[in-house]
């Protein structure tokens, strides 16, 4: 996905158009087969970039919770040069991310816990630097 950014970007695009034009009842004054054609092209977007639907552009940093699922996640930020902070468990390689977090990534406690506190930390570095820019 951040590899081929180009490409995600145009289809976000296009996910936000047909969410407005849903929004407007737009599809309500089309034939019954192409609005079940724009609803199903809608669901699918929505599936697979609903996460990621209000990024305009590339990440600064990414935070990654589940190493090995998320391998290839990993992959992508490192050949784009992305730094990546990784909750790292016994079962994980510290060497893939930038910054390793020892925790364990299968409690979800542990999982709040430290991203409320990167959440934190990031929000007050970005209120310094603007207060001394």
């Amino acid at each position: 996905m951040l590899t081929n950014w180009l490409i995600t970007k145009t289809r976000l695009s296009q996910f936000r158009d047909l969410r407005a034009e849903e929004k407007m009842g737009k599809f309500h004054h089309l034939p019954k087969r192409d609005a079940a054609i724009l609803k199903r092209k809608l669901s699918t977007l929505q599936r697979y970039l609903g996460g990621i639907k209000y990024m305009t552009r590339l990440p600064d940093i990414v935070i990654v919770l589940d190493q090995q699922k998320e391998y290839i996640a990993l992959r992508e930020c490192a050949i784009l040069g992305i730094p990546t902070i990784s909750l790292v468990d016994t079962n994980c390689d510290p060497d893939l991310a930038n910054i390793s977090i020892l925790a364990n990534d299968d409690t979800m406690t542990s999982i709040r816990l430290i991203l409320n506190k990167l959440v934190f930390a990031i929000s007050e570095g970005r209120s310094l630097y603007i207060r001394n820019r």
